[in-house]
């Protein structure tokens, strides 16, 4: 029986959407139009997610750092490009206490600015380099349409800003934080996800060229999941970033950046939840395991904390919940909430020698006898359902990829079932601009090795010279 505070996925997708996020108190509306409150269900989430790339990363070489939330006009405005493509979202401070200000200060959409200010005052020489830096922060962008976690006006994230001595070196670094990126949401959120270049309309504002990794949703519209920026070396010519080479001569720095968000809080939402509610892989839900103690008998609460710390011995995340609400209530708690693995230990079932366990991602009931391996049998259960997520998701984006060789065939599949469309471009912005005219199809990512599934451009007919992946996105 389907959770009746949560509207049919399957009738309309946006609404049930924001009905699992608001059923599993993940996030609230707030009195600031656009802004959200990320409730403590949705916060463990982004925490989980920080503990595991901040873990990466600093594997990689890389340090936290914090800069400042305002950006001066003047500073903003040295890198022309990057201010003309923020332009239409940049919040800004025009008043400090009761006077106004000399200059305005924007609240930064991005940190570009300030860590390029940076960076001219503290790098000289080659030895200097490379300097790899991220921070953890908000940040705010005016948009107009918001929607919990997938569009907000303020939204956390990470940004990854590295200088170097070489091109090769930064393109590395570019390519290697997309592997990162792509390694996690495939291994770690369980979403498959395609990685490529955008195109020159879709790149990031100032940048030499944006790869990408990009996911598909359960209803077949794509969604930008971590991108990464190769920046050459336009924003160090703008704000003065050199260094002194092996050769003793002035040169530019090389510059990346790369960044995801808690959009991927969305994205695991729309990939794997249900009518029920929440869906959580093992790998990245905050609490993996609930023991439901049924009734108060000394033989059930003292099973359940014996599994409790047998579980918690081997890095598995699980609590006993002994709250005064009854085992029903408790049963459909941990089920819209999301937790992977549901223990059930009942008077009933311990004088048969059972205890029920119940997979959260098929709800499927299972008894054991209660004197199985319970760490072995947890870890193993908990593989299982990490894989058989990410196999389900992996099925539903292969049933929802197409193939178009002309604009009626790609309109016809827009209009039919929305997914992601290979078709091959001529290369030029007007067939791009011309593409979107359709339900506001754009293009997700270039594939680099992508074989060529035709001669002749999707649009114009012309010979074609891209393998592109097209969607309707989020």
């Amino acid at each position: 029986m389907k959770n009746n505070a949560i509207t049919s996925r399957d009738i309309d997708f946006g609404k049930w959407y924001t009905d699992v996020v608001r059923a599993a108190k993940l996030a609230d509306y707030s009195s600031v139009k656009g802004c959200i409150v990320i409730e403590p269900n949705g916060y463990a989430l982004w925490e989980r997610m920080q503990e595991i790339l901040d873990k990466k990363f600093k594997e990689l070489g890389h340090v936290n750092c914090q800069m400042p939330l305002l950006i001066p006009e003047s500073l903003l405005k040295k890198e022309g490009e990057l201010v003309s493509g923020f332009a239409p979202e940049v919040a800004w401070v025009t008043i400090g206490g009761q006077k106004e200000l000399e200059e305005r200060l924007c609240i930064r959409p991005t940190s570009e600015t300030m860590f390029c200010d940076y960076y001219k005052d503290h790098v000289k020489s080659h030895r200097d380099l490379p300097m790899l830096y991220n921070q953890w922060c908000n940040v705010l962008r005016w948009e107009k349409e918001t929607r919990p976690f997938l569009r907000s006006r303020e939204f956390l994230w990470q940004e990854g800003h590295t200088i170097h001595a070489t091109r090769e070196e930064a393109e590395k670094e570019t390519k290697q934080m997309m592997d990162v990126y792509h390694w996690f949401h495939n291994e770690i959120l369980a979403i498959p996800s395609i990685c490529g270049k955008k195109t020159e309309k879709e790149k990031f504002a100032g940048a030499e060229y944006t790869l990408t990794n990009e996911a598909l949703m359960y209803n077949g519209v794509a969604l930008q999941s971590g991108t990464s920026h190769y920046f050459g070396q336009k924003f160090a010519e703008a704000y003065g970033v050199t260094f002194t080479n092996k050769e003793n001569k002035e040169e530019f720095v090389y510059q990346t950046s790369w960044g995801t968000t808690t959009r991927m809080i969305g994205g695991l939402i729309m990939v794997h939840s249900d009518n029920f509610g929440l869906v959580l892989p093992p790998r990245i839900a905050p609490k993996q395991v609930i023991i439901i103690p049924i009734g108060q008998k000394e033989e059930v609460i003292s099973l359940s904390l014996k599994y409790q710390e047998e579980l918690r011995k081997e890095g598995i995340t699980v609590d006993v919940d002994r709250s005064e609400k009854s085992p029903g209530f408790k049963f459909a708690e941990a089920e819209v909430n999301g937790i992977p693995l549901r223990i059930e230990i009942g008077e009933r079932d311990l004088e048969k020698g059972n205890v029920t366990f119940v997979r959260r991602d098929t709800r499927e009931k299972i008894q054991e006898k209660v004197d199985l391996d319970i760490t072995s049998y947890v870890k193993n259960m908990l593989d299982t359902i990490q894989k058989d997520m990410y196999e389900r998701a992996l099925k539903r984006r292969k049933e929802l990829t197409f193939e178009a060789h002309n604009l009626q065939e790609m309109e016809s599949i827009l209009n039919t079932q929305p997914g992601l469309i290979h078709a091959m471009w001529c290369g030029k912005r007007e067939c791009e601009e011309k593409i979107k005219e359709i339900k506001g199809c754009k293009s997700r990512c270039i594939l680099e090795k992508g074989e060529k599934i035709d001669s002749k451009c999707v649009c114009c007919g012309a010979e074609a010279k891209e393998h592109v992946i097209w969607a309707l996105q989020y």
